[in-house]
């Protein structure tokens, strides 16, 4: 159903290219279309093309969810003391190397009841570009390594910065895995400016929102000590990710 918007782009394509001879420049403008759409298709987790993802919950209450990615690391402690004493439970992506690195503070994420994905373990920034193979052997590592440090399994998967393709699709398929995505996306890695990550956060914000932060640095946690006020004024609750699996599985 998610491809019906590129066949149809496909064929006016087609179309377009008949209507007008099948010129070089006509056949050349069609590819690079179809490229970009693409492309398009592989970085917007939203659009779901390739992998059906979870990217926001249906619901008529005001709840959200609160995703970490890219974790442990040193700063993920401040993370969970926050969370704890606002009683929110929240859905950590966990890496795989970083588990091993901070052993530890994994296990706390585990102990302190909250939500744990798979996050691959190496996280590589050619993570698009492996074989469906090596994508496999990335995600079961990352599963190997927690079960061995915080013993739990777990369905939820997040693919690193997004990016979706066949290879990635076969992967997730092959390990049984549950894709989750997001619709409020906080750009924190690459925006400096602290102010600037609340208001995109705050104004994307709607009923069943699944917000994508990362628990690595110290101006995510600012941001995240001034969310949870907004949302502590606005009435928002929180949820996590595999509440929203058990409980399709339930209807």
């Amino acid at each position: 159903m998610k491809h019906y918007p590129f066949i149809l782009f496909y064929l006016f394509c087609n179309v377009f290219i008949y209507a007008f001879h099948g010129g070089f420049w006509v056949y050349l403008f069609c590819f690079l279309m179809f490229s970009a759409v693409v492309v398009w298709g592989s970085f917007d987790i939203e659009l779901g093309y390739f992998v059906n993802s979870i990217t926001h919950k249906r619901t008529k209450i005001k709840e959200i969810a609160l995703t970490f990615d890219d974790g442990p690391t040193e700063f993920t402690p401040k993370f969970l003391d926050i969370l704890k004493e606002n009683n929110v439970k929240a859905t950590f992506f966990c890496i795989g190397k970083q588990i091993e690195k901070y052993p530890e503070i994994f296990q706390r994420i585990v102990a302190e009841g909250h939500t744990i994905g798979n996050h691959t373990f190496s996280h590589s920034n050619a993570t698009g570009f492996l074989s469906t193979s090596k994508m496999v052997e990335e995600i079961e590592k990352c599963d190997d390594i927690m079960l061995k440090i915080g013993n739990l399994k777990t369905s939820l998967y997040r693919p690193p910065f997004g990016v979706t393709n066949p290879n990635i699709a076969k992967a997730i398929k092959k390990t049984h895995k549950k894709s989750i995505g997001w619709n409020v996306r906080s750009l924190d890695t690459i925006t400096e400016d602290e102010k600037k990550i609340y208001r995109k956060v705050t104004k994307g914000l709607k009923k069943g929102s699944i917000i994508l932060l990362h628990d690595t640095s110290k101006k995510t946690y600012n941001v995240l000590v001034d969310l949870l006020v907004f949302l502590k004024d606005k009435n928002y609750s929180t949820f996590t990710v595999d509440s929203m699996i058990k409980n399709q599985k339930n209807d």
